[in-house]
C-alpha cells in the first residue's frame, strides 16, 4: 500500500491568485487561467477581499446569493463578487458567514496535480480523481508552460504532462521571416522530449507524470529516462489507476530526493575524510634508529581530524625533532590551525629553526592565522641529539612528556622552565631544557586529552597522576610500541564510560641499546 501523503499548506496558490480547491461532490476541479493574462488583473481578484484569501472547498449546499449564475461545471472560481467566475462557471458563494469561511479554511489538503495539455476542444482527459482517503485530488490545467509556471505553487503534488504539448520554439530568424508558419515544429523534430525538458528545468522539485498515446509508448519509455516518474497511456486513463499512479510518482520523487541527498551527504563525507587523511602527518625518519608510534582520535563525531597535532621530522645532521600541540577548541577551525601550525613548525625546523626561535615564530604565525585573539595553543617540542642519549625539551604551556627507561619507574620530565602557550602573550620566552635520556628509553607525548577523562561516573579526573600509574602498570605487562598506546587509549575510554569529549593524541619515540 503506497505512504499516505502528507497534507499542504494550499494557501500560497489562492495568494497568487489561483483558484481554491474543488467541492467534494464535483470530482476534481479544473483551474485555469485565462492565456496571457496575469492572475492580479482579472477581474474577479480585483473585487477580492484580503482577508478572505483562503482556500476553502465549495459549500455542497445550494447557494441562494443574489445574481448567481444556474450553470454548473466541474471547476471553481477565484472570485468573491455576487457573480460567477466566467472561467469555470461556479460561484464562490459570498453569502456565507465568516464562521463558515473560518471552518471551511481549516478544512485537510488535498492532494493537488496540475494538468499540462493543450486541448482547444476542452475535452477532459483526466477522469474524476479520488485519494487514497477518498478525497477528491484537485486538478489544475494549464495550456502551456506559461500558465503552467503562473500555477505551480508550493501546494502542488504532482505534474501531469501531455507529451504532445509543443515546446517553446527558439528565437531565431530564418529568410522567409518571422511569420513563416513553421512555429516551434523544427525544434519538436529536433527533440521529441522538449516539453518534458522545459517542465523538469521549470520545476525540478515536482513529480512528473508524463501521459502519451498507446502506440507511442517508446516515447513514454524515454520520458521516464530523461526525468519523470512514470508514464500513462492517455487514451487508457482510468480514474483508480491515474489516481494510484500520482501517488505512486511523489512517493518516489521524495525516496528519488532522498536517496540523491544521502548520496550527497556519503559524498562529502568521503571527501572530508580524504582530505582530513591527506593533512594528517607523515612522519620523516628515514636513517633514524628511532621507533615512531602513534594514536590520534579527535573529540568531533565522525571526524578524522581535529584541534590536536603533532609532527616528527629528522634534520640532515642526525637530530629528531618530535612535537606534539593543541589548539583550544575541537571544531572544524580549530582543527584547520592545528594544521597549519604543524606544517609551519615542520617548515621552520628544516630550515634549522630550534627552541626559542622556532615557537617566538610559530606564535606569529597562529597570531596572523587565528579567527580570534582569544584562541591560543599548546606545544611540547623535543629535540634529540644524533646519538640519541639526550634532548632538548621547550614547553609552551603543555602537559611534561612521560619517559621511561628499563629498571625504573616511568616518570615525568622536569616542568619547571614551562613557558607560556602560544598566543597569550606578546613577546614570550620560552626556554631550552636538556634532558639526559640514557641508551635505551621510551618517551610518550600527549595532549590533555588523554588526562582530562572523567574517572568513573564521579567528576574525579584521571589527571597526570593516574595516567602515569596506567603506563607503568601497561608496561610493566611488557606493552610497547602501537599496543602500548592502543591499551591506554582504550583504558582512559572505559574509565571515561564512553568517548572523550576533547581530542587525544599521543606520540611514542623508542630508542632501543
Amino acid at each position: 500500500m503506497p505512504v499516505p501523503v502528507p497534507r499542504q499548506r494550499a494557501i500560497p496558490a489562492v495568494e497568487c491568485g489561483q483558484a481554491p480547491a474543488a467541492s467534494p461532490d464535483s470530482g476534481p476541479s479544473k483551474e485555469q487561467a485565462p492565456p496571457g493574462t496575469h492572475p492580479a488583473e482579472h477581474p474577479t481578484t480585483r473585487r477580492e477581499n484580503p482577508t478572505e484569501k483562503r482556500e476553502k472547498p465549495t459549500d455542497t449546499s445550494p447557494d441562494t446569493s443574489p445574481g448567481t449564475d444556474s450553470r454548473t461545471s466541474t471547476g471553481t472560481g477565484t472570485g468573491t463578487g455576487t457573480g460567477t467566475d466566467s472561467r469555470t462557471g461556479t460561484d464562490t458563494g459570498v453569502g456565507r458567514t465568516h464562521t463558515d469561511r473560518t471552518t471551511q479554511s481549516a478544512a485537510p489538503t488535498n492532494l493537488t496535480v496540475l494538468l499540462i495539455e493543450d486541448d482547444p476542444a476542452g475535452s477532459p482527459i483526466v477522469p474524476d480523481l479520488l485519494d487514497q482517503a477518498g478525497k477528491p485530488i484537485r486538478v489544475r490545467t494549464a495550456r502551456n508552460l506559461t500558465e503552467a509556471g503562473r500555477l505551480l505553487t508550493d501546494d502542488v503534488h504532482c505534474i501531469l504532462l501531455d507529451l504532445a504539448l509543443s515546446a517553446p520554439a527558439p528565437a531565431r530568424t530564418s529568410a522567409d521571416g518571422a511569420g513563416n508558419g513553421n512555429g516551434g515544429g523544427d525544434a519538436e523534430d529536433h527533440d521529441e522530449l522538449a516539453v518534458l525538458r522545459h517542465v523538469l528545468e521549470l520545476a525540478p522539485r515536482h513529480a512528473v507524470l508524463a501521459l502519451t498515446s498507446s502506440s507511442d509508448a517508446e516515447r513514454g519509455a524515454e520520458a521516464v529516462a530523461v526525468g519523470a516518474q512514470d508514464y500513462l497511456f492517455r487514451d487508457e486513463l482510468d480514474g483508480r489507476l491515474l489516481s494510484r499512479a500520482i501517488r505512486y510518482a511523489v512517493e518516489r520523487k521524495r525516496s528519488d530526493s532522498a536517496e540523491r541527498r544521502l548520496a550527497e551527504g556519503r559524498l562529502r563525507a568521503q571527501e572530508n575524510r580524504r582530505l582530513e587523511r591527506g593533512l594528517l602527518p607523515t612522519p620523516l625518519l628515514a636513517g633514524s634508529p628511532l621507533r615512531f608510534a602513534a594514536r590520534y582520535r579527535p573529540g568531533r563525531s565522525r571526524a578524522l581530524l581535529g584541534g590536536d597535532f603533532y609532527d616528527v621530522v629528522r634534520t640532515p645532521d642526525g637530530t629528531v625533532h618530535a612535537m606534539i600541540g593543541d589548539v583550544c577548541g575541537h571544531g572544524p577551525d580549530e582543527a584547520a590551525l592545528g594544521v597549519e601550525l604543524r606544517i609551519a613548525w615542520r617548515a621552520l625546523t628544516l630550515a634549522g629553526l630550534c627552541g626559542d626561535e622556532l615557537l617566538g615564530t610559530l606564535q606569529q604565525v597562529l597570531e596572523h592565522e587565528r579567527s580570534d585573539d582569544e584562541i591560543f595553543a599548546t606545544l611540547c617540542a623535543v629535540d634529540i641529539s644524533p646519538d640519541g642519549r639526550r634532548a632538548g625539551l621547550c614547553l609552551a604551556g603543555h602537559p611534561s612528556p612521560l619517559l621511561s627507561r628499563p629498571g625504573e619507574p616511568a616518570r615525568l620530565l622536569p616542568y619547571d622552565n614551562n613557558g607560556p602557550a602560544l598566543g597569550l602573550l606578546p613577546g614570550a620566552r620560552w626556554p631550552r631544557m636538556q634532558v639526559e635520556l640514557g641508551a635505551e628509553w621510551s618517551l610518550m607525548l600527549y595532549t590533555d586529552g588523554l588526562i582530562e577523562g572523567h574517572v568513573g561516573e564521579g567528576r574525579e579526573r584521571l589527571g597526570q597522576d593516574g595516567m602515569v600509574e596506567m603506563v607503568r602498570r601497561q608496561l610493566s605487562e611488557g606493552l610497547a610500541g602501537e599496543e602500548l598506546l592502543r591499551a591506554t587509549v582504550n583504558e582512559v575510554r572505559e574509565l571515561n564510560g564512553g568517548e572523550l569529549a576533547d581530542d587525544v593524541a599521543v606520540v611514542l619515540l623508542d630508542r632501543t641499546a
